[in-house]
């Protein structure tokens, strides 16, 4: 069952099953209040012994969600890796995984704006198949990787191109990590049901009009080869998102190009796990 998490009357944050237009929070199907270790540490195991909602334990969707994921400790993006991607952007095929980061600052759920800075002219868009890591993982095997993975969600690495790279050595920390540019949701999708994400479709549409539109059989390194890259490295703990590239249709690559202004929608749309809406505004 996919999960999202909500702000409740209260205004207290809660996980919920979700199913687009309705959301069933789990507090009413446990008996005491489940915490996101539990859920991570739980699996899709957990969650398909939850007892079966009934009617009237559903209730409307409201119109923004909390990220998923309660402040991740990390936000690790790779860049360069759909390979039809690499080819409209000139650059070469990577030999290996090009790795940057996002504050969790820049963390925001959906329906939350995206707010364009004042000190950018240039934002763009990238739609992205986000990993949800559900273990420690620390120079894990090829054959083992994949079972660190707890699910998927959708994301959109918003970028401030000026920034990236029209800044002194190119400063990609700082051009993706300005505050909202991580939206990430509506929900996640467990590996119990989304098995295989090896061929899925990830579209952004930019107001009414599809401007990405590919599947991850694009990518040149896969999520398997992506955690045994980065677990040489780092420890990756429950909770880390791992954004896993964009397709080709960034608007730097366009032309003339197309950079994102105030009431301009953004809707990440990823196959099998839903759409993750978020409007502009100015700054």
């Amino acid at each position: 069952m996919p999960i999202c998490r909500f702000s409740d009357a209260e205004g207290n944050p809660q996980f919920a099953i979700y199913e687009g237009s309705r959301i069933c929070p789990l507090s009413s199907l446990t008996d005491t209040p489940v915490t996101q270790a539990e859920i991570l540490a739980g699996g899709a195991k957990w969650l398909a012994e939850l007892p079966k909602p009934t009617e009237s334990q559903w209730q409307a969707a409201p119109d923004k969600l909390l990220p998923p994921i309660d402040t991740p400790e990390k936000l690790i993006c790779i860049g360069l890796n759909y390979r039809d991607h690499a080819i409209e952007t000139g650059s070469e095929i990577p030999s290996e995984p090009v790795v940057f980061s996002k504050f969790n600052t820049a963390l925001v759920g959906h329906g939350d704006e995206i707010r364009l800075p004042r000190v950018s002219n240039e934002v763009d868009y990238e739609a992205e198949l986000v990993v949800v890591i559900g273990k420690t993982a620390k120079h894990v095997s090829q054959d083992d990787a994949m079972n660190h993975v707890y699910g998927y969600t959708c994301g959109h690495d918003v970028s401030a191109r000026d920034w990236q790279k029209g800044r002194p050595a190119g400063q990609w920390l700082l051009g993706k990590s300005f505050d909202t540019f991580a939206p990430v949701g509506p929900c996640i999708v467990t590996t119990g049901e989304l098995a295989d994400p090896s061929d899925v479709r990830v579209k952004m549409h930019l107001n009414d009009e599809v401007v990405q539109n590919s599947t991850t059989a694009q990518l040149i390194f896969d999520i398997g080869e992506l955690i045994v890259h980065l677990t040489k490295i780092m420890t990756l703990h429950p909770g880390d998102l791992i954004f896993t590239g964009t397709p080709p249709g960034v608007g730097v690559a366009r032309k003339p190009p197309v950079f994102l202004k105030p009431g301009d929608v953004c809707k990440v749309e990823i196959e099998g796990i839903g759409t993750l809406s978020n409007p502009c505004v100015a700054e």
